[in-house]
């Protein structure tokens, strides 16, 4: 059982490893909506590292949006997106399987 414990927490601190990801997915999104904002140089590296790691995601949302305009709103929704699956499918998991873990040992919470 204390193998199995030991699986159970070795899951949950590659959930925790997940969700410290998205939150820097989520800072590389912000910075690439400040970028969008002012007249960045496309060619600097940096830049062009946000906007080939956050357009990907950005275009398949913009498939599914209405136009908007010059306002454009699937950051939004990615950021919503990324909230959600964070609360709901990481937090939830995380602590499910620490519970689980914690009983298998024998510990108490």
């Amino acid at each position: 059982m204390i193998l199995f414990a030991n699986i159970l927490l070795a899951l949950a601190k590659i959930i925790e490893l997940a969700n410290g990801l998205l939150t820097v997915y989520k800072y590389i999104l912000l910075a690439s909506v400040i970028i969008s904002w002012v007249n960045a140089d496309p060619y600097n590296p940096i830049v062009n590292f946000i906007y080939r790691v956050t357009e990907p995601a950005l275009r398949r949302i913009r498939r599914y949006m209405p136009d908007t305009g010059m306002l454009d709103l699937s950051p939004l929704v990615l950021f919503a997106l990324i909230y959600l699956v964070q609360i709901v499918v990481f937090d939830t998991a995380y602590s499910y399987l620490i519970i689980y873990s914690n009983q298998l040992k024998g510990g108490v919470l």
